[in-house]
């Protein structure tokens, strides 16, 4: 279930966006400080939604437009990651074209988080272009997928 987070929960988000495994194919590599964490927080609430697995807080969305991004709590999903993943990916997607009534819903991905573009391609995104940008100071290719409504 998605859901509009809570001003409260914005301590809970830092550990998810600060895993290691989360950091590795994130544009943001270095460990995320608080008082940064705040700043997200304040520029992105309150568009930050909140992911429940079987009534437990485990992951966020952040819709920007057209544009979307979201984490998941790995720690806490544990072997639930990839089911978790796969509802979150499918209520995303229902969310951007039914409660935001988007046309075309599209994001950025590391190209080598190849598991994430599979998924995005499973949910029938496809590719756009892709780009090069620093991340962190090291170069990497960016891929740039979209899905439209009636895709």
């Amino acid at each position: 279930m998605l859901r509009p987070a809570l001003e409260s929960e914005r301590d809970l988000v830092l550990p998810w966006r600060n895993h290691p495994a989360v950091r590795a194919v994130s544009m943001t590599t270095h460990e995320i400080q608080p008082a940064e964490h705040a700043a997200w927080w304040a520029k992105n609430w309150p568009a930050v939604l909140i992911f429940e697995d079987e009534g437990t807080p485990a992951g966020v969305v952040i819709f920007n437009g057209e544009t979307w991004a979201f984490y998941l709590d790995v720690e806490g999903l544990g072997r639930r990651m990839l089911p978790a993943w796969m509802r979150l990916e499918k209520e995303a997607i229902e969310y951007a074209f039914t409660t935001l009534g988007l046309d075309r819903l599209g994001g950025e991905t590391l190209e080598e988080n190849k598991q994430v573009l599979a998924l995005h391609r499973r949910f029938g995104f496809r590719e756009i272009r892709r780009y090069e940008r620093s991340v962190d100071g090291i170069m990497k290719t960016v891929v740039v997928t979209e899905k439209g409504r009636n895709d």
